[in-house]
């Protein structure tokens, strides 16, 4: 039998190099031997992925793409599919838990400095996915039909209408219909379980056979790459299998844990995951008292809502989309803002650490201030969040530059 296997290999390994490309990307693929629970998220996004891709197929079994019958489908599989409501709860559930670990993954390479050089290909492909990400969410989100993705849709895709010149076409290019219809909902659903998941897989693809071509960060931001032994081999890393596909298990046992938890006994999240106006099938004459997208979503909501005066001849809403815009945008040049001489978080000054802080402070609570309903205190205080959120990235290159860092060891440290 081991003769059989061996010759097996053998025969496929001369047509698909399958020895070469496990040894290059586990077994041989040297990484820092000082990873910490930060970088348990990459991972985690994986596994998430594999989760929406097999759950999605399933529920596109018995899923109908029609404004009559979208909404009747899924309380189909929610009720009549065997083990439709696990299906449908794992992938709802599920689609929150990519952007909480795709979130803390994101955190994790600006803690660290993983976007400096020479990982900016790394951090931009990263981005690349975040977009796709945002695009499947709020595609998937308008799937079930429910008042809130109605509603949500009707709101978002109306935002290209404050576009000067071309937005009221753009728009009705995107809905193909003069309102959002089943026209409308047909082609999201197309877009979500076709053409996202395969730019998804594509660039995730991408992102690992970059980062394994330049090496992975650590806690210290040190390229373990420039201190090898005799043999060629990096002094402080170890091979990723077995010891960390052994430590990646043990974190993806706790987020199993975690994630079974919520899908058994709170699924909905208090209205955050699944919003209760979802199920009430949508009513294109009757509108939601509050509408908002899913949690995911709000921060940027938030920065949209909070712009609120014309400028330069151009109305609010179009100003909201600017902003909005470049919160995202103002990501991708992250790397070429900070002129730090260190990379880690660990050596940084002060002044990185408290506006880090700041940061986060500011992104939660522009999240939480987009998922509620609008006030004129609520709205200046997302007016000031929004400024503080700009402020870390425009004033990174000055305040990077003048901080003084600590000394960088030359190994890296437990």
């Amino acid at each position: 039998m081991k003769k059989i296997l061996t010759g097996t290999l053998g025969w496929v390994d001369d047509r698909i190099p399958v020895v070469s490309t496990w040894e290059k990307h586990l077994s041989k693929y040297y990484a820092p031997k000082n990873f910490n629970f930060w970088y348990i998220f990459g991972v985690l996004s994986m596994l998430v992925l594999v989760n929406q891709l097999l759950t999605g197929i399933w529920l596109t079994m018995s899923y109908e793409p029609s404004a009559e019958g979208a909404f009747a489908s899924v309380e189909y599989i929610m009720r009549d599919v065997e083990y439709g409501w696990l299906l449908r709860y794992m992938h709802s559930t599920g689609a929150s838990a990519f952007f909480v670990v795709v979130y803390l993954h994101m955190f994790r390479a600006m803690l660290y400095g993983s976007y400096r050089k020479p990982r900016e290909l790394v951090w931009l492909i990263g981005m690349a996915i975040y977009l796709a990400l945002m695009a499947e969410g709020f595609m998937g989100y308008v799937l079930p039909w429910g008042q809130m993705s109605y509603w949500g849709a009707q709101v978002i895709v109306s935002l290209f209408g404050a576009i000067p010149v071309v937005g009221d076409a753009l728009v009705e290019w995107i809905r193909g219909d003069f309102l959002i219809s089943g026209i409308t909902l047909n082609r999201f659903f197309s877009l979500h379980v076709i053409a996202l998941p395969l730019v998804l897989v594509m660039l995730v693809f991408l992102h690992i056979v970059a980062l394994h071509e330049v090496g992975s960060n650590n806690p210290d931001g040190i390229e373990i790459k420039k201190n090898k032994d005799a043999n060629g081999i990096p002094r402080d890393g170890i091979p990723f299998h077995p010891y960390y596909t052994v430590h990646d298990i043990f974190g993806v046992a706790v987020f199993l844990f975690v994630f079974c938890t919520v899908i058994f006994f709170f699924p909905e999240m208090g209205g955050y995951f699944l919003e209760h106006a979802n199920f009430e099938e949508a009513n294109g004459l009757k509108t939601p008292a509050h509408i908002a997208p899913v949690w995911y979503f709000t921060p940027f909501y938030a920065m949209l809502r909070a712009v609120t005066s014309p400028f330069l001849g151009l109305d609010a809403k179009f100003w909201g989309l600017v902003v909005m815009g470049g919160a995202i945008a103002i990501l991708f040049v992250l790397p070429w803002l900070d002129r730090s001489k260190v990379k880690s978080i660990r050596y940084k000054g002060w002044i990185s650490k408290v506006m880090l802080v700041i940061f986060v402070i500011s992104f939660v609570a522009l999240g939480y201030l987009g998922a509620i309903a609008s006030t004129p205190g609520r709205t200046v205080a997302a007016q000031i969040f929004t400024l503080l959120y700009f402020v870390y990235f425009l004033g990174m290159p000055i305040y990077t530059r003048m901080e003084k860092t600590k000394p960088v060891p030359e190994r890296v440290t437990s």
